[in-house]
């Protein structure tokens, strides 16, 4: 896991601006604390921050390779689990390796297949090749998009970057946000190859894009397919307990500590026993197995004063304990107080990790922190994030009305609120500018457009892949950003199995009455898996993420919102300051969760503008 970075310009001779390189590299030091690397020819540099997880002392980039023909370099971010294989297929054919790294058998793929090397990697990357042979640029991500990759065109070639800081670090880039910049950010539905920043775009998950001197082009490599599914329940529940236990296999291979994410649900609990069975068996030689390390986030007070709402019925932490005991990690919990989690310091951290003002508040700073701290233990978590993408878990797949709504099913069930938030923080100028219902419902069309109908499908199963299709190509990004954002901030590389492209598309093939045989959520998962983990885990209903309930915290907001409406912070020419003033003479004892969540945003709003002083293009 790393930052990459990179410029190409055909009228300039970029083995000047090395300076300008080692700016936009620095931004992503936090992604790579181990190592900084640099590759400049005259019209392509690369930046390169590591973290270093596989063949540590020689995996260093950018990494290169000289050919009759010119040299062909390599910047490079993620993992690649099925890279022994393929670096067994390579030395079949002739190739000669130097080091034990994914990346050098990713740029020996790309010399031997060129950009379809891509179709044959399993695993979460980003990288970019200058092919000197024959002046071009090719990035490639991932298929569902764990790894991000930016760029943005010049008028001779083209910025990139693992995240939007680095591209805006160049002179060239423009540091200007427009309507259609933050209607993506306040809409939730991550528009497919959108950046917020004017001119910035991203390289969509399953995509490529290459620059040469006739231009950049964009295509996509894979799509979420849509096939027959022949096999019979008992064969499919065998299948999806075959595949996660590769999955996992691979996913635990690394030089450097690893962990997991165990929050007593059903997604962490199955990602920690399987990986606990894997360490746990002796090695090849007879070595002893070892046990996994698992992790947890909770707060003071929290298990004693739990009180069930709509959202979570029970608390995280007794059923957390439980699932170590039953497979034997040595478990940790994190415990935050409500002084950490509202520190301004560490919202500033969130949002310039982010490089948005769109935040989850309290829930994305007790991340930062849970990963601040795993961190002083592990380099690598293996995570159950995308489970509820992948097996319909979410409430709202369930529901009639979230089923029938003509729009994105997550604001079926959230719209009131949602658009309660937007209208009370913005003013009215920016609200009737933005015109998000318009905005929403065209993103929903094109959405719902990319889906393919199976043969002979119902209407009703039909619907159902809609639904499935959206969550894993719009709020399963959401998610999957915000992971990734916020651990490399840390220096932490968090994995998910659960989005192994051959999983996802072998389950979302799988009709959904055989995702719901039971009756419940997420069926498939927990038949494939009933043996690993306790009764009470296996029958436990879905919890989100936790959220802080102290209104000491509450109370934190509060202060820091009244501190704000001293001073003429640029927030208000977009947020009603009359609504923040009415806000801040409630009490915090009886604040709404929808009033603290649009606190939070002001917050996270002003603290964008200070650290990025974009220049607004809203009219």
């Amino acid at each position: 896991m790393c930052g990459i970075t990179g410029w190409v310009s055909f009228d300039r001779d970029l083995t000047q601006q090395r300076a300008a390189l080692d700016a936009m590299t620095a931004t992503m030091a936090c992604r790579g604390p181990d190592a900084e690397g640099a590759w400049l020819d005259r019209h392509a540099a690369l930046g390169h921050r590591r973290l270093a997880v596989i063949d540590i002392e020689g995996g260093t980039q950018p990494m290169v390779v000289h050919t009759d023909d010119g040299a062909v370099t390599i910047t490079y971010s993620g993992e690649v689990y099925n890279f022994t294989e393929l670096k067994s297929e390579l030395l079949r054919r002739g190739h000669q390796f130097r080091t034990r790294s994914d990346t050098e058998v990713v740029l020996h793929g790309y010399l031997e297949w060129g950009e379809a090397v891509a179709e044959r990697l399993n695993g979460m990357y980003a990288f970019a090749v200058w092919d000197a042979r024959v002046d071009k640029l090719v990035m490639i991500r991932d298929r569902l998009g764990v790894k991000p990759l930016y760029f943005a065109g010049t008028d001779d070639g083209v910025l990139f970057g693992s995240e939007p800081k680095a591209i805006l670090a160049n002179s060239l880039a423009d540091r200007a946000v427009d309507l259609d910049g933050l209607r993506e950010l306040v809409s939730f539905t991550q528009t497919p190859g959108a950046a917020v920043w004017c001119g910035m775009r991203e390289v969509v998950p399953g995509g490529v894009v290459t620059v040469d001197r006739g231009g950049l082009r964009e295509h996509r490599y894979w799509t979420l397919p849509t096939r027959a599914h022949t096999d019979d329940q008992q064969t499919t529940v065998a299948n999806v307990r075959s595949l996660l236990e590769d999955i996992v296999g691979r996913q635990l291979v690394s030089d450097v500590p690893r962990c997991t994410l165990l929050s007593g649900g059903l997604d962490s609990s199955v990602i920690t026993a399987l990986a606990a069975a894997k360490l746990g068996k002796p090695g090849e030689h007879g070595e002893p197995g070892e046990k996994v390390r698992s992790f947890a986030v909770d707060f003071v007070g929290r298990e004693d004063d739990f009180v069930a709402d709509e959202l979570r019925s029970t608390s995280d932490a007794p059923y957390a304990r439980e699932v170590a005991a039953h497979v034997g990690s040595l478990h940790e919990p994190i415990v935050l107080n409500h002084a950490a989690i509202a520190d301004p310091a560490v919202r500033r951290a969130v949002i310039t990790a982010r490089d948005s003002p769109l935040s989850l508040g309290d829930m994305d700073a007790s991340l930062y922190l849970l990963f601040q701290a795993i961190r002083e233990h592990s380099t690598v978590a293996l995570s159950g994030e995308s489970a509820d993408e992948v097996f319909g878990g979410y409430r709202w797949f369930h529901q009639p009305e979230a089923q029938a709504a003509d729009t994105f099913p997550w604001m079926a069930v959230f719209v009131s609120g949602a658009r309660a938030q937007v209208s009370d923080r913005f003013n009215a100028d920016i609200t009737a500018a933005l015109d998000l219902p318009t905005y929403i419902r065209d993103r929903y069309a094109d959405a719902v457009a990319e889906v393919e109908r199976a043969d002979g499908e119902s209407d009703f199963e039909m619907r159902m892949r809609v639904m499935c299709h959206l969550h894993l190509t719009r709020f399963v990004r959401m998610l999957l950003e915000r992971k990734d954002r916020i651990s490399m901030a840390v220096g932490l590389e968090v994995r998910v199995p659960f989005c192994d492209h051959r999983l996802v598309e072998y389950v979302y093939n799988t009709p959904w009455s055989m995702k719901t045989f039971d009756g419940r959520e997420k069926s498939l998962l927990r038949a494939a898996t009933a043996d690993l983990l306790p009764q009470s885990v296996l029958n436990r209903t879905k919890a989100p993420y936790p959220a802080t309930l102290d209104p000491l915290y509450t109370g934190a907001l509060l202060q820091q919102c009244k501190e704000l409406l001293t001073t003429d912070d640029p927030v208000f020419d977009l947020v009603d300051r009359g609504w923040l003033e009415e806000i801040t003479r409630r009490d915090s004892g009886a604040m709404p969760i929808d009033v603290r969540n649009g606190m939070e945003r002001v917050l996270d709003l002003s603290t964008w503008l200070d650290i990025y002083r974009p220049e607004l293009r809203l009219h």
